[in-house]
């Protein structure tokens, strides 16, 4: 049988990331944080989070965190009471940046107004939030991956068009003679993190052209579009995002009429508990109107 006062303990080192924290979010004193979570490592035979600053799960600890959540999430439909009104339910869910800026919040919001649960997003590339559902992470992810996950199932929500963006001005510059492999390895380009390959799978799936420019790192959605209007770089950009600009003559395809689709899936664990529900039941309805839907 799990110790759950240990497993509480463990649990909020790692969400708080030290122990005093965790000690301030349970109501206890550090010193019976660490007897707890020394008891439990002691028990098990190994360890369950890596001291540092900040405390860090191991393995084993991102299972056993999981566990936790999914304990509270079926305990509140088992009996609220359990927790009482201060401290609600919180649910970890992974999204990507761009879904989060733009079709995200209304589904979020929708939860909130009906569940009085909380949630705590982790920000990741679409195509590796179903890593966050595999090490026990999240409850539940917004990702391009359609793959199974164990213990999960998985729901089509639409797909977002990407368009290949920058300034009128670093186009004239850039790209004179249109788009060739010279001029897109020359042209500095946008890129979120190192794990995004948008626009390397655009410049070969619509050129054939193996993509190595240099390159601006901008973790932001909001930036990435900012950093091309002021013509520093392109790069792809959330078609829902850039129409405004467009428009208005600030930003131009670098070559008109060659979009990408990402298509987007909604990874949920199969736990019974009905917070998961209403969060899956909003994100279903906003992404049916906010998602290109298949046809």
């Amino acid at each position: 049988m799990l110790d759950y006062p240990a497993l509480a303990a463990v649990a909020a080192v790692v969400r708080e990331g030290s122990f005093e924290r965790a000690a301030e979010r349970l109501g206890v004193t550090p010193s019976a944080i660490s007897q707890r979570v020394k008891a439990l490592e002691e028990r098990l035979g190994t360890i369950l989070i890596v001291r540092g600053q900040p405390c860090t799960a191991t393995s084993l600890g991102r299972q056993l965190c999981a566990h936790v959540d999914q304990v509270q999430l079926l305990e509140a439909d088992l009996a609220p009471s359990l927790h009482g009104s201060d401290t609600p339910v919180t649910l970890k869910v992974a999204v990507n940046s761009d879904s989060m800026a733009s079709w995200f919040p209304e589904a979020a919001a929708d939860f909130a107004r009906n569940s009085g649960c909380m949630l705590e997003f982790i920000l990741e590339d679409e195509a590796h939030t179903a890593d966050r559902l595999r090490s026990g992470e999240v409850v539940a992810a917004v990702s391009a991956d359609p793959s199974a996950v164990q213990g999960c199932r998985t729901i089509e929500l639409g797909a977002i068009d990407y368009l290949a963006c920058a300034s009128p001005a670093f186009i004239a510059r850039h790209f004179p003679d249109g788009v060739t492999e010279q001029a897109l390895n020359q042209a500095p380009c946008l890129r979120f993190d190192r794990r995004d390959g948008l626009q390397a799978r655009w410049a070969r799936e619509r050129h054939g052209i193996d993509l190595d420019p240099p390159t601006h790192w901008v973790p932001s959605t909001l930036g990435f579009l900012h950093f091309a209007l002021e013509g520093m770089a392109w790069g792809m950009q959330p078609m829902v995002m850039a129409r405004g600009p467009i428009e208005r003559g600030q930003l131009a395809e670098i070559c008109r009429g060659t979009p990408i689709r990402v298509a987007l899936y909604w990874t949920v664990a199969r736990l019974q508990a009905s917070a998961l529900k209403t969060l899956t039941d909003a994100v279903r309805r906003v992404a049916r109107s906010r998602l290109i839907q298949p046809d």
